[in-house]
C-alpha cells in the first residue's frame, strides 16, 4: 500500500504525488531534448576537404576496411575526401602523412594505433603536434564506445585537436569504431570546429 504524499510514476512516466483529496502533478517536463546545434550566424562559410590516413602494418588499400567506410561515411555528407594512404606504425611516417595531407584538407582522420600494444604508436606521433586538444573528443568518443563495448573502451586513446587551423582525429581502426566517430562526432562538428579553429 502506498503511504500518502509517496510519489508515483503514472503509466506516462509523470511523477505524481497523492494526497488525502488532491493528485497533484509535480513534474511534467518532457523528456530532455538534445541541445540544438550552434546557430547558423556562428558559423563560417568553410569548404570541408578530407583526408583520411589509415595507420596499419597489415592492411594496404585493397583490404582496408576502415578507410573505406570512413570514405563512404564522408561522401555521404558531402565532404570530398582529397588524400588518402595506408601507412605503417611508425611514428615518422604518421607525422609525414598528416603534413601531407595538411596542403589540400583541414580536417584529417588517422585510424588505428591508438591502443596499448608495443607497436601502437598513433597518438605518441599526433598528439606532439597538436596546437590545441580537444578533450571532450576522445570523452564522448569513449562515452560512446562504453554502450557497446562496455569497460574495454577504456583502452581506447582516442584524441582530437588543431594543426594550424586544421582538424585531426585520430580514432581506433575497427570498422565500428571509424563508424561511430565518423558518423556521430565528427561529421556534424566538423563546420563548427573549424569556425572556431580559423577565427
Amino acid at each position: 500500500m502506498e503511504m500518502m504524499g509517496s510519489p508515483l510514476f503514472d503509466n506516462k512516466g509523470t511523477i505524481r504525488c497523492i494526497y488525502p483529496e488532491i493528485d497533484t502533478v509535480i513534474n511534467e517536463q518532457p523528456a530532455r531534448k538534445s541541445v540544438p546545434a550552434m546557430k547558423q550566424e556562428h558559423l563560417e562559410p568553410i569548404i570541408i576537404s578530407a583526408g583520411v590516413i589509415t595507420v596499419s602494418t597489415t592492411r594496404n588499400q585493397e583490404t582496408d576496411t576502415s578507410g573505406k567506410t570512413i570514405q563512404e561515411l564522408l561522401a555521404g555528407a558531402k565532404i570530398p575526401v582529397r588524400h588518402y594512404a595506408v601507412i605503417p606504425d611508425q611514428i615518422e611516417a604518421i607525422r609525414a602523412e598528416i603534413y601531407q595531407a595538411m596542403r589540400t584538407c583541414n580536417c584529417i582522420i588517422v585510424n588505428g594505433g591508438t591502443g596499448l600494444t608495443h607497436d601502437d604508436c598513433t597518438i605518441e606521433a599526433v598528439l606532439p603536434l597538436l596546437e590545441k586538444k580537444m578533450d571532450g573528443f576522445g570523452e564522448l568518443f569513449r562515452m560512446k564506445s562504453f554502450a557497446d563495448i562496455g569497460t574495454s573502451s577504456m583502452l581506447s586513446r582516442a584524441v582530437a585537436g588543431t594543426i594550424q587551423g586544421k582538424a585531426v582525429f585520430c580514432i581506433p581502426g575497427s570498422t565500428a569504431a571509424v563508424t561511430l566517430a565518423t558518423k556521430t562526432l565528427i561529421v556534424p562538428e566538423i563546420v563548427h570546429i573549424l569556425s572556431h579553429a580559423n577565427r
